[in-house]
């Protein structure tokens, strides 16, 4: 039960009783510099018209919080259908959820694992804004790897995938890898001694 407790808790995310040092350590993850990358590559994908946050985590939370941009973000990396439809301001909060919200839904359609997702509170009440330039990055880098003609800037911004490589293996390929492997290691017992006399043609020389 009480495992279940701790569940419970987690979430519901960091309430009003969470010690500042906590809240501290969370903001300590937020990265400066990449701030710096997500706004220029969202500037470049979606065109001046979403503007340029003030320098800072503030000014990059209030660029962010109505889910306009977000929005406008993920539907320039889809090339046919757009996920979004309707990309809407307003000063309405649950308007500003809801847009955050659609933007996270096609995020995960894209690819983004849920792992990399950051929660609508995390953004809209600025609670992990670590977890919102984790969801930025991940969608970047399945941008460059995807590699469909949609991503605009530069690609070494963001690391390209490799997980895409794991599904082209069958599972005795897989066995056969194992193998070779433990026949390597075993060949590498003997060839100890031999190593030792590698060096001596060297030193003649």
């Amino acid at each position: 039960m009480a495992a279940k407790g701790v569940v419970g808790m987690a979430n519901k995310g960091p309430s009003y009783g969470m010690s500042r040092q906590v809240q501290d350590k969370i903001d300590s993850k937020y990265d400066p510099e990449l701030e710096m990358i997500l706004v220029e590559w969202i500037n470049r994908q979606c065109g001046a018209s979403v503007g340029k946050p003030e320098p800072g985590k503030m000014g990059f939370q209030a660029w962010l919080k109505d889910g306009c941009v977000l929005s406008e973000l993920i539907n320039s990396l889809f090339a046919g259908d757009k996920p979004v439809k309707k990309v809407q301001s307003s000063s309405m909060a649950f308007k500003q959820m809801e847009q955050i919200s659609q933007f996270l839904a096609a995020a995960e359609k894209y690819g983004v694992t849920k792992t990399d997702m950051f929660q609508t509170v995390d953004l809209w009440e600025g609670k992990d804004l670590a977890a919102v330039q984790r969801t930025l990055s991940a969608l970047g880098s399945l941008a460059v790897t995807k590699d469909e003609g949609t991503y605009n800037g530069d690609p070494n911004w963001f690391f390209k995938k490799a997980q895409e490589n794991k599904r082209d293996f069958s599972d005795e390929q897989i066995k056969a890898g194992k193998n070779i492997i433990g026949l390597q290691m075993g060949s590498n017992k003997g060839a100890s001694q031999e190593g030792m006399s590698y060096g001596r043609p060297r030193q003649i020389l």
